[in-house]
């Protein structure tokens, strides 16, 4: 086992690129459940977008327009999802997990031609001086422009859910959707939103791990990372930024994993390979102990079937 060659910095900057993908969906999902709408179909909504974003970005070879069409078709795609449980009213959970096994057979389809193609490159953010600073350069100023993307949006959505009108009706929907209604509020127009700007977030959060973070196309590529952000949403507290640290954490351990098989470490790969994972459900049964804390962070009508009776 060799750990010389450690180093902090990379750990730090790996991390960052390993957990945007995450972070995007965990976001979009964290303003659907802000509504009260729980979509499993996460991890659906992550394949179709890679697949989508790879797709366009091969034929154009424009990355940007990649990462336009992966937000567009996770939209599309949350978009059925909405229309099936806020008009047709089915039920949330089983619509979201048919829609995760719809988006990974459509994905599988659509990029049977795609596979062992490589994308055009994303360029990196190259700040002279200031990139080539020690220890601050790399972390700070030498990631792609997704990156700093998925920062900001983190940034976005806690200053709209906490300080705008439109994140308080989001709020007050969520909580209590009837009297939302009472109010005169468009309570499933606002979902449908929502749940769009989930799917897009979603969708982008896809592309990132086809365009950037493998760069490859592969059928199945997400690995669960769908369902790790419906969790980091848990984990959270439905608050924004505890979304960041929380993918940031997840990010932060399947660096490590990976680092220590290619150091030889004395242990098996498959118990690695799933640290990431076994230490996700760790933190989050370690933060649901107190249940009844968990039941006051979460939206009061989370999951809930609205019906418009007048």
């Amino acid at each position: 086992m060799d750990l010389s060659s450690f180093d902090p910095v990379v750990l730090i900057t790996t991390m960052m690129i390993a957990a945007t993908p995450i972070l995007l969906a965990a976001l979009g999902e964290l303003v659907a459940e802000k509504a009260g709408v729980l979509n499993l179909g996460v991890e659906g909504m992550m394949i179709f977008g890679a697949i989508c974003g790879f797709m366009i970005a091969v034929n154009t070879g424009s990355p940007f327009l990649g990462f336009v069409a992966a937000a567009v078709g996770g939209a599309v795609l949350s978009l059925l999802f909405g229309l099936l449980t806020q008009y047709l009213l089915s039920n949330q959970v089983a619509t979201g997990l048919a829609l995760t096994l719809f988006g990974l057979g459509l994905s599988a389809l659509l990029g049977q031609s795609y596979a062992g193609i490589k994308p055009p490159s994303t360029e990196k953010l190259d700040l002279p001086v200031l990139s080539d600073l020690p220890v601050v350069g790399p972390i700070l100023f030498s990631h792609d422009l997704m990156v700093y993307f998925a920062i900001a949006l983190v940034a976005g959505v806690w200053a709209v859910l906490k300080y705008t009108r439109a994140g308080l009706i989001l709020r007050a929907v969520g909580e209590n959707h009837d009297a939302a209604h009472a109010l005169g509020y468009k309570v499933v127009r606002i979902r449908l939103l929502a749940i769009m700007f989930g799917g897009a977030c979603a969708g982008l959060g896809g592309a990132y791990l086809s365009l950037v973070r493998v760069p490859q196309w592969t059928e199945g590529m997400t690995a669960g990372a769908g369902w790790i952000a419906l969790a980091i949403v848990v984990f959270a507290s439905w608050k924004p930024w505890r979304v960041l640290l929380g993918a940031w954490l997840f990010g932060g351990v399947t660096f490590l994993q990976l680092y220590l098989q290619a150091a030889g470490v004395s242990i098996p790969v498959e118990y690695l390979s799933m640290s990431p994972y076994v230490i996700t459900i760790v933190v989050l049964v370690i933060m649901s102990a107190d249940k009844n804390k968990a039941a006051m962070n979460a939206p009061a009508s989370l999951g809930k079937q609205f019906h418009a009776t007048h």
